[in-house]
């Protein structure tokens, strides 16, 4: 059982930094795959980038890759998402999910089993 919050969104201009956090709680936090997707109206919900629970295992969308980080700190119970040179089209809710399998490089959103509430990111132009 994980439960997650996220924090950290807002309104920012392109060309800004945002970091997203969200806490987590459960006892198997360690052993989850944790991910970050967003959606924007009217687009189906995205995998932005993930990280695996060994080997430093994660995974960046291709629109990201270069300007999103993500890192997790287990002793905190907690997993970032350092966002810069953010772009209009990165506005969207951001939602934390966690997994208990599956590589990271499996986007589907069907496999994630845990969600927290989403935020919200505005980068305007």
């Amino acid at each position: 059982q994980v439960q997650l919050v996220e924090s950290g969104g807002g309104l920012v201009q392109a060309g800004g930094s945002l970091r997203l956090s969200c806490a987590a709680s459960g006892r198997s936090f360690n052993r989850h795959t944790l991910g970050w997707f967003r959606q924007a109206p009217g687009k189906e919900r995205e995998l932005v980038a993930a990280i695996g629970w060994s080997f430093g295992s994660s995974y960046y969308a291709d629109s990201v890759k270069g300007r999103f980080t993500i890192a997790r700190d287990n002793t905190k119970n907690t997993v970032y998402l350092q966002m810069s040179s953010l772009k209009p089209e990165d506005t969207a809710v951001y939602y934390c999910a966690a997994k208990a399998s599956g590589s990271v490089s499996r986007t589907a959103k069907e496999e994630y089993e845990y969600w927290g509430q989403g935020t919200q990111v505005i980068v305007s132009s």
